[in-house]
């Protein structure tokens, strides 16, 4: 599967080591910077993962900053995006189960290299379940139809 990914500084490090992870488990990283730990701003990288996802060009994307929660938030200003951020591997799996996530977003400043090794694992080999959980990601996905008038 092709992965676009992208970082601010704070997550540089992290998004170099989960393109390694990616690389290992068969997939291609897309990298969209930042290329380096220099200042920048968060959102001007968020947006270039998550118009991918949201146009339909990829179906997951990954996205790393110092907390995770600012590219969170800048993600899911996108229709179709579904962008969760993710510290351990229970949230990992239920994110793609329950919620259908696909953007997963990840906290540079707080993963050792063990739990990024798991979470990304996980959060790429689980399934959504569908179901009953389709009707509340179908409301969710209503909210943003509901409001663009």
């Amino acid at each position: 599967m092709i992965i676009p990914i992208a970082s601010d500084h704070a997550g540089f490090e992290t998004k170099e080591k989960v393109k390694v992870i990616l690389e290992e488990l068969g997939h291609m990283p897309v990298d969209y910077g930042t290329h380096s730990d220099e200042s920048v701003d968060y959102p001007d990288f968020a947006v270039q993962v998550a118009e991918k996802v949201d146009n339909g060009e990829h179906g997951r994307g990954i996205l790393v900053c110092g907390s995770g929660q600012g590219m969170c938030m800048t993600a899911n200003k996108y229709s179709n995006i579904r962008a969760a951020l993710v510290y351990d591997e229970t949230s990992a799996r239920m994110t793609r189960q329950h919620n259908n996530a696909n953007i997963l977003c990840l906290p540079g400043r707080q993963m050792d290299p063990e739990k990024l090794q798991q979470i990304v694992e996980i959060w790429l080999g689980t399934d959504f379940d569908g179901g009953r959980h389709e009707r509340r990601v179908n409301k969710i996905k209503s909210l943003t139809e509901n409001n663009q008038n």
